[in-house]
């Protein structure tokens, strides 16, 4: 069958919001039967709803087989911009909300657990102001920009440490990166080791200590290796690999680990645990802590207040 390009006088007369969502629906499902089971529809309303909207387009959505059907490069297509005309949909609902009620809304983050850690009194304050205000938090790997949880508009933005080469790389194009400052990598220990007492430390002295570290990909591994290269000594000896910041802290203090952390974050894990931030010199390199939004998509209000409140907060740590 040939399929010729849909005009959009055509399209605009005959796409339906209600076909789209079922579009996506079966995209999820994989299947006719269960999307239409999943609706509570009959599957022979949910294949002419597909149809119909393949006939509208002009083009085949679907590739059909007996395990299910898998969407085309159209209907690739569909799914993403059709995602984003939901999430503006979606976003002017709640700045409606907004308007009516300055108080209420949601903000949808995506951020490491690091970073999760130090939201306590950010997310307290802020909600002290807005108590109508419903925030939600998800856990996601910033390793990379791919962030799936961003471009799929799950949450409003993500929040996290970047190493500087990844934010100027290519996977950026479609971000918005607002730098709230530029922290620093860290060497701490338990405020009740030997080191915790010493005015300054020379990092040779801690090569044979167990070390905490995340892993060799990791822009912390990176500079920890870099500092002890620079000196012409062989990497510590490493006993505990991983990117929680909750087990590294909770190591540390209950033994004679040394570990890293950014400087913001151990700002907040020294008010709750006895971490301590040793003195020893590491090469100078920015660590950015930034907002992380896709261009081209329109937040609400309170997402930007929440941003805003965030900016001061974190600003002011980093000074």
């Amino acid at each position: 069958m040939t399929y010729r390009p849909a005009s959009e006088a055509r399209i605009s007369r005959r796409l339906k919001l209600r076909d789209l969502h079922l579009f996506f629906a079966v995209v999820r499902a994989g299947s006719m039967a269960k999307a239409a089971s999943q609706l509570g529809m009959s599957q022979p309303s949910v294949s002419e709803a597909i149809a119909s909207l393949e006939h509208a387009l002009g083009v085949k959505l679907f590739d059909r087989s007996s395990r299910g059907v898998e969407p085309t490069k159209f209907g690739h297509v569909l799914l993403k911009r059709g995602v984003a005309a939901f999430d503006e949909l979606a976003q002017a609902v709640r700045d409606i909300e907004h308007l009516s009620d300055p108080a209420a809304g949601e903000v949808k983050i995506g951020c490491t657990e690091a970073i999760a850690s130090i939201f306590t009194p950010i997310i307290e304050t802020f909600l002290q102001e807005h108590p109508g205000v419903v925030i939600h938090v998800d856990q996601v790997d910033n390793r990379t920009l791919e962030l799936p949880i961003l471009r799929q508009r799950q949450c409003d933005f993500v929040l996290g440490h970047f190493s500087v080469p990844l934010l100027d790389g290519p996977l950026a194009e479609d971000l918005n990166v607002d730098v709230l400052f530029n922290d620093k990598l860290v060497v701490t220990a338990g405020a009740q080791s030997r080191w915790a007492r010493r005015r300054k430390i020379d990092l040779a002295e801690l090569a044979g200590e167990p070390w905490i570290l995340s892993p060799p990909t990791s822009w912390n591994y990176r500079i920890i290796a870099e500092a002890f290269q620079a000196r012409g000594l062989a990497m510590p000896k490493i006993r505990l690999v991983t990117y929680s910041a909750f087990l590294r802290a909770d190591m540390i203090a209950a033994g004679d680990f040394i570990a890293t952390f950014p400087n913001l974050i151990v700002q907040f894990f020294a008010r709750r645990q006895s971490v301590k931030v040793l003195p020893v010199s590491l090469p100078a390199r920015h660590w950015p802590l930034a907002v992380v939004t896709l261009k081209n998509r329109t937040l609400s209000p309170v997402v930007e207040r929440f941003i805003d409140h965030l900016r001061g907060v974190t600003r002011a740590l980093g000074s």
